[in-house]
């Protein structure tokens, strides 16, 4: 009797999902894990600040520039001619813990379809590039970020096809949990960045529209998984 996984069926997609999350959580315990998950800490705060940076610039703002620190930690500049409406603040206090869930969610759905896996891992890797020789402007992200999207572009080019695929769950994966890492930071009022005092994105998004922070943690944290739950069931009910 034959218990194997077809190849393309849902369960092996569900199998390579779950591989993903268990080495997600996983790497953190193991002996040089941390070391091991450092660029993807870096990948994961550049989602986030990214998210603030592109909605400033979708909101008509100057997006200046990104910086990533070696604790993980980083922030985005904007700047605007004039000033800012207290709906356009809180939109881009949003745009950076939604940013993650954003990008994990495509990933994930790139991954449901063989002929997204390349485009995908390219476009990824252009992104990362372009932001570096635009927005970027610290040392960390000026060394991670471009090896990141030099391993994105050899395995889009020359990576097996499971190596291609794996790597667009594991990335999703790896952004969509990455909320999870941000959980205390949603429900604080703010924290230390660069030795700056700085209020949290949820204080600014009550600073602008008035409910409180813990409310609007909720709501984003509601928003983000759903998001990631629809991406999910998207690519489970895909094969190949």
């Amino acid at each position: 009797m034959n218990y194997g996984v077809r190849k393309g069926s849902q369960e092996e997609q569900v199998g390579r999902l779950v591989l993903a999350g268990v080495l997600v959580v996983a790497l953190p315990a193991l002996p040089f894990g941390n070391y091991l998950l450092f660029p993807f800490t870096i990948l994961t705060t550049w989602f986030h600040e990214m998210g603030h940076g592109l909605t400033a610039m979708l909101l008509g703002l100057d997006f200046e520039r990104l910086v990533l620190l070696p604790n993980g930690s980083g922030y985005a500049e904007s700047t605007s001619s004039g000033p800012l409406s207290a709906p356009s603040r809180a939109l881009i206090a949003a745009g950076g813990p939604i940013g993650p869930s954003v990008f994990g969610a495509g990933l994930i759905i790139a991954s449901s379809r063989r002929e997204w896996w390349k485009p995908a891992l390219l476009g990824l890797a252009a992104i990362i590039a372009l932001s570096v020789l635009i927005w970027v402007r610290s040392l960390t992200g000026l060394v991670v970020l471009p090896l990141l999207a030099a391993g994105l572009g050899w395995i889009a080019l020359k990576g097996k096809a499971w190596l291609q695929r794996f790597s667009l769950q594991f990335l999703g994966v790896l952004a969509a949990l990455s909320m999870f890492r941000d959980w205390d930071y949603l429900f604080s009022e703010g924290g230390v960045i660069a030795g700056r005092a700085m209020p949290s994105d949820t204080a600014i998004m009550e600073q602008a529209l008035f409910l409180p922070h813990w409310l609007w943690a909720g709501l984003i944290i509601a928003m983000s998984g759903a998001l990631i739950g629809f991406s999910l069931k998207y690519a489970l009910n895909r094969q190949g």
